[in-house]
């Protein structure tokens, strides 16, 4: 009978596991505010990926119409922590970070603006960063990391076209896309529920 027991409390903690991973953590906004609050192009995204209390967060432009991030304030974001820790992942031409970030260009102030050598033979398509959150309030989702400013963006980018003889800054507008998972999350409930079910057998017999 003890055995019956302990094998319904692993198989209950495997079902909550399976359960709690069900959680999403991943969501992709739309770079998609351009000079003079302008509407209808996609210059990019921003995609925010949340394990534990660590945050990475990676700027992508949109090449098939020829953007690419280039120089100061590259990427800019307002973390929503009153304090955290920052660390480049992939960024080759990184000179440094302004924390807090200050303004930029037409969208208000961030906490963290990245920095890079400037010129156009230094344009990158894909920047990757990670942020630690170390204050007392928890981020449950990957979400919360992000907060919208004063003037209502949460995440902006310096890009550049035309061979890099065009170059303005933009912003997302708080669209949000959730990221499939392929399949990952239906599976673990179906764990979670499954395992709840074997243990409910043994609990009864």
């Amino acid at each position: 009978m003890n055995k019956i027991k302990y094998a319904a409390a692993v198989l209950i903690a495997i079902a909550g596991m399976g359960l709690q991973q069900a959680k999403a953590d991943l969501f992709t906004s739309e770079l998609n505010i351009g000079p003079d609050d302008s509407t209808g192009i996609l210059f990019g995204t921003v995609t925010v990926s949340l394990t534990g209390q660590v945050a990475t967060i990676t700027f992508n432009s949109n090449t098939a119409l020829d953007y690419h991030f280039i120089d100061s304030s590259i990427a800019s974001v307002n973390v929503n922590a009153s304090t955290f820790t920052f660390a480049i992942v992939n960024d080759p031409f990184f000179k440094n970070v302004n924390i807090p970030g200050g303004n930029v260009n037409g969208f208000g102030s961030f906490d963290l603006s990245i920095n890079n050598k400037g010129g156009f033979g230094n344009a990158i398509d894909t920047l990757s960063f990670t942020v630690t959150n170390t204050s007392g309030v928890l981020w449950n989702s990957a979400s919360d990391v992000l907060e919208f400013n004063a003037d209502g963006f949460d995440a902006s980018a310096h890009v550049a076209t035309q061979g890099g003889s065009l170059t303005f800054f933009v912003a997302e507008n708080g669209t949000t896309t959730q990221v499939p998972d392929g399949g990952m999350t239906v599976m673990l409930l179906g764990m979670g529920l499954g395992a709840l079910g074997m243990a409910q057998r043994f609990l009864k017999k």
